[in-house]
């Protein structure tokens, strides 16, 4: 976890991309089709805006403070102290939002393929993976990412060829019958995810060609928009608007096809999806966290923390939520106004005080 270490273009993107679809394809789209039903696909283009102003203002952060991350040149733009008080909240963030990650974990496993196993053992199984990868540092995690990443288009592509033939374009009547409102609605929750580009504040110093970020990021922007947009468009023409009341959708439509083609056991697939997908997005988020103590409180080697970090994530996750309700209320009411606050204001008023800053040191010159 080294300052040493670099990654390429590719990687960061293709890290983005896993980070981001891991949890969405499986988690966010009946949520999205229970406020604009059969309208739901739509809501994917006002989402992606979020998307689109994390991604600038990261790399414009980034462009003015280059080889720094969030943390470090927050304390540069507002000062030592208010600095150090943003450096907690991040803190804050990342623990509460690495401890969802894992328990979100148990409970997809618990109810797809091992109801009797306890959620803290599977819980205990992705944290011990996740601290090995961080241990072995970004520039691997990247490689590995990099082998992962085609697998889950590979496992994808055939789900949807499949589920083509079970489809109903006429489903997704009317367009439009209630207005342009459910479809703002519907892209709240997944404006969650879109913005997650904020954690380009924790990876851009370790791209080795600074200049690619913006370029790559937009297009994996575009590439976890298209993925959703065919997901969501999938799910309604199977299922219609009762996807709305289904948790895992997607999941629902891959074990529907597999019980009506000349497939069985199809949810495997979206379990191997789902493990992988989730292996690097808690992998990125401990090494961000392990990233942003270490350099508040000024350690110089990150891999000293990472298994007390690792523990305390665990025990986070245990004591988050106490049910999968309480946490499908979190993820429908919470987390939108949690992400957007965190991903987008936060650095948009970091660069609006840079900039101002700027030009008053200019007009004293």
């Amino acid at each position: 976890m080294q300052v040493s270490e670099k990654i390429t273009g590719t990687q960061l993107g293709l890290l983005m991309f896993t980070s981001v679809v891991s949890t969405i394809i499986l988690s966010v789209p009946g949520t999205m089709v229970a406020l604009a039903k059969q309208n739901a696909w739509l809501s994917v283009f006002p989402a992606m805006l979020t998307g689109v102003l994390s991604i600038w203002l990261m790399t414009t952060l980034a462009d003015r403070y280059p080889g720094l991350t969030i943390v470090q040149y927050s304390s540069k733009i507002v000062g030592k102290w208010p600095g150090k008080l943003l450096g907690l909240y991040y803190t804050y963030y990342l623990f509460f939002y690495n401890s969802v990650n894992l328990q979100q974990h148990a409970q997809f496993m618990n109810t797809v393929l091992m109801p009797t196993t306890p959620p803290l053992i599977i819980i205990l199984g992705l944290a011990l993976l996740s601290s090995l990868a961080v241990f072995t540092g970004i520039e691997v995690i990247g490689r590995c990412n990099e082998l992962l990443t085609p697998l889950i288009i590979i496992f994808l592509i055939p789900l949807f060829i499949i589920a083509i033939g079970d489809s109903d374009p006429g489903q997704l009547k009317p367009v439009l019958n209630e207005g342009v409102l459910p479809i703002f609605q519907g892209a709240v929750v997944p404006s969650g995810w879109m913005n997650q580009f904020f954690f380009l504040g924790w990876l851009l110093p370790y791209l080795n060609q600074p200049q690619k970020a913006r370029k790559i990021s937009l297009i994996m922007l575009l590439s976890i928009a298209a993925l959703i947009l065919v997901i969501d468009l999938l799910t309604i023409m199977v299922f219609g608007s009762i996807a709305g009341n289904m948790s895992f959708p997607f999941l629902r439509v891959i074990q529907y096809i597999g019980i009506s083609g000349s497939f069985e056991r199809l949810e495997s697939l979206a379990v191997a999806l789902w493990v992988i997908g989730i292996f690097i997005k808690g992998s990125v988020l401990l090494f961000m966290f392990c990233l942003t103590i270490s350099q508040l409180f000024g350690i110089s080697n990150s891999r000293e923390i990472i298994s007390p970090v690792t523990v305390l994530s665990v025990v986070g996750s245990i004591w988050i939520f106490k049910s999968s309700a309480e946490f499908q209320d979190w993820m429908k009411f919470t987390f939108p106004i949690m992400a957007f606050f965190t991903h987008n204001l936060v650095p948009l008023a970091l660069l609006s005080v840079d900039i101002v800053k700027s030009k008053f040191s200019r007009s004293l010159l």
